[in-house]
């Protein structure tokens, strides 16, 4: 038994660090492509890149390890089953269970050794990422001027005209802003030629401009001097000044200055900042209760006054505000007014600082329960992959892999929507993390059950067989026995051959089977009603017209389905990029859901008036469509539209054998 817990082991190592490597280097791509914009054009060295990737690498964890280990074990245990090696395994009397004891040891490690590396190494990892992307984003783009646009290069803003030579450093045509420190352009200067001048060891760039002149602004403190709009100009044949580079990036990206985001603490430091956050919100409540509680003035309000003669003088009037003459009613009304409209405001303003701060709350605990979710998430992942690849038998990258995307973007997706609702507080920040984990573990024991068992994923024929009986066209003749011979007899018939026989069935007006399976025959070969008639068959025109009322209900009801679906798939859309704020986005699928809806409502009324006419040309107006069921019926038009669409082809046919002669 060592020796197949060995081999089960190493294949499934072999396969968990192939796609793990593979997995990695992909969100690797996707992080720096992600973050492009800010590592572009800063000029920045291959350490701090390779520090960026190292920093931004362990973040991933919780995405690729869970990934792999799901599809991993459908790969591996898919192979197997595909191999005939679990065959051979059952056939010696080793159960699926007792193949997966080697790996479910190895898994229960990795979770346990995932829950620490989230504890230690992943709040390293956003600690030193966070900084060094502050750090970067301060660093001003590399030198470089662009041809026809202005460059801020040190204290000068440059624009040339064109560039030449093997570094771009000869320039034609440049205009040249220089700051004096004031705000304005008061010194310009411009010349015909210019020439960048550096060399690799040094700080200083040199910017020797040729034939050009020189203008200065010049503002008096006198202000009516200013009128006259004073100014300088000379001409130069060879102009140099220099720009320090050393001023240009004078950020340190060692710098670490943020050390307090709840992504960046382990447990203990987590569990401590909740509390503190959690006291905070009960005394910011408080604080709240007291102003408000102290702005309406009821703790100064006199307890010596003598309430009897209050309570005379109120007697004698319906309304309170009787007692004072219109002066100090105008007064006390504004008081209150002013009173209330302050203790609104108050309470406003701190309605968003609550929020702000309940979801800092719910983000700490949300970033705690996410380490220890990650352990429990590796073993039931596994729990899940396996047994689906015993009970698939695919191995590979095919079909495993696609198996293995669709479930876990069910699970990462079912993750990210619980936790962002969490985070506003619309549940527990707790559900919001255990969700996605929560619903894949009754799945694993389904199928960890299933492939003990060696039954099939699912099975629904108990439901199935009911609905296909339902929704199964019936188009076709209920034959017996006998009868399905004749059928199957008279395919090899011609169609003369067959029109003759239905012909000679109404000529003796014997029994009508062998016209009917004749007749179906010919409707099987889905030859047209006139192409019948041409060929002697007595067809009534309103048939011909039936078959076409026929085809319009079905196209206009398929556009109805189709218009029915986009508009049901916008508006699921509306409601996710709603909940994920993204508010233009979520306005435009609204916008377009409701012209589907539109449309839908258009062709359904189309296709139930082609349903009735199509009843009535067949002379049966009983089965119209009823407009308040019409309107009811809207909510599940693609139940209905599979009732009535095989309704419809049935009662067709049964026209076409009672009226073709």
């Amino acid at each position: 038994m060592k020796i197949l817990d060995r081999y089960i082991l190493i294949t499934f190592l072999k396969t968990f660090f192939s796609v793990f490597i593979i997995f990695m280097f992909i969100f690797i791509l996707q992080g720096v492509w992600l973050y492009i914009a800010e590592l572009a054009g800063k000029d920045l060295d291959v350490t701090v890149t390779a520090k960026f990737i190292l920093y931004y690498m362990p973040k991933l964890i919780p995405l690729v390890v869970p990934l792999t280990i799901l599809l991993a074990s459908i790969m591996v245990f898919g192979n197997f089953a595909e191999n005939y090696e679990f065959a051979a395994m059952k056939s010696t009397g080793i159960s699926l269970q007792r193949a997966m004891r080697s790996l479910s040891v190895f898994i229960v490690a990795l979770g346990i050794a995932s829950f620490f590396f989230a504890n230690s190494v992943i709040p390293w990892g956003e600690f030193n990422f966070y900084n060094l992307r502050r750090n970067i984003a301060k660093v001003k783009p590399a030198l470089a001027i662009a041809e026809g646009q202005f460059n801020e290069i040190g204290n000068i803003n440059i624009k040339v005209k064109k560039k030449s030579g093997d570094k771009g450093q000869f320039l034609e045509g440049v205009v040249i802003h220089k700051k004096v420190g004031r705000s304005g352009n008061y010194v310009v200067i411009i010349s015909e030629k210019g020439e960048l001048k550096s060399s690799d060891d040094s700080n200083i760039l040199q910017l020797e401009l040729i034939n050009g002149n020189y203008y200065e602004e010049i503002i008096s403190k006198d202000a009516r001097k200013n009128t006259t709009k004073p100014h300088a100009r000379s001409y130069f044949d060879n102009y140099t000044f220099n720009v320090d580079l050393e001023t240009l990036n004078p950020e340190d990206l060692e710098e670490k200055n943020y050390d307090d985001r709840y992504n960046m603490l382990n447990v203990s430091q987590l569990k401590r900042q909740i509390d503190t956050l959690k006291k905070q919100e009960n005394d910011d409540y408080v604080a709240l209760s007291k102003t408000l509680f102290n702005r309406s003035t009821y703790a100064s309000l006199g307890i010596n006054i003598d309430t009897t003669k209050v309570v005379d003088s109120i007697a004698k009037y319906d309304n309170l505000l009787d007692i004072f003459n219109n002066n100090q009613k105008i007064q006390i009304l504004n008081l209150a007014i002013n009173s209330a409209n302050s203790s609104r405001q108050i309470i406003n303003s701190n309605e968003n600082t609550f929020k702000r701060d309940a979801s800092l709350l719910n983000k700490h605990i949300i970033a705690l329960h996410d380490k220890i979710v990650l352990a429990f998430a590796c073993i039931i992942l596994f729990f899940v992959g396996a047994p689906l690849g015993a009970l698939i038998r695919k191995g590979g990258l095919g079909l495993p892999m696609v198996i293995a995307i669709v479930l876990f973007l069910t699970y990462h997706f079912f993750g990210i929507f619980a936790k962002n609702s969490a985070e506003k507080g619309s549940f527990s920040p707790v559900i919001g993390t255990w969700l996605s984990t929560a619903i894949m573990l009754p799945l694993s024991i389904y199928l960890t059950t299933r492939a003990t068992n060696d039954k099939g994923v699912f099975e629904f024929d108990a439901l199935t067989v009911p609905l296909k009986r339902l929704f199964t066209s019936k188009n076709k003749l209920q034959l017996s026995e006998s009868d399905t011979k004749t059928f199957n007899y008279y395919k090899r018939y011609s169609i003369e051959e067959l029109i003759s026989i239905i012909k000679k069935q109404d000529d003796f007006d014997i029994d009508k089977k062998p016209k009917e399976i004749a007749l179906h025959s010919l409707l099987e070969r889905k030859i047209p009603l006139e192409g019948l008639r041409s060929e002697g068959l007595e067809i009534d025109e309103k048939l011909i017209k039936a078959r076409v009322l026929h085809k319009d209900y079905k196209d206009y009801s398929k556009t109805s389905l189709i218009s029915y679906g986009i508009g049901i798939l916008l508006l699921v859309l509306h409601f996710i990029f709603k909940n994920n704020k993204f508010p233009e986005t979520a306005d435009a699928a609204l916008s377009l859901s409701i012209i589907a809806f539109i449309f839908f409502a258009i062709y359904v009324v189309v296709d139930a008036f082609m349903y009735s006419k199509f009843y009535k040309t067949i002379n049966q107006e009983g089965k119209r469509i009823n407009p308040l069921l019409l309107i009811i019926t809207l909510p599940v038009y693609p139940l209905k539209y599979l009732v009535l669409r095989n309704r419809i082809s049935q009662d067709f046919y049964l026209s076409c054998l009672q009226n073709i002669k």
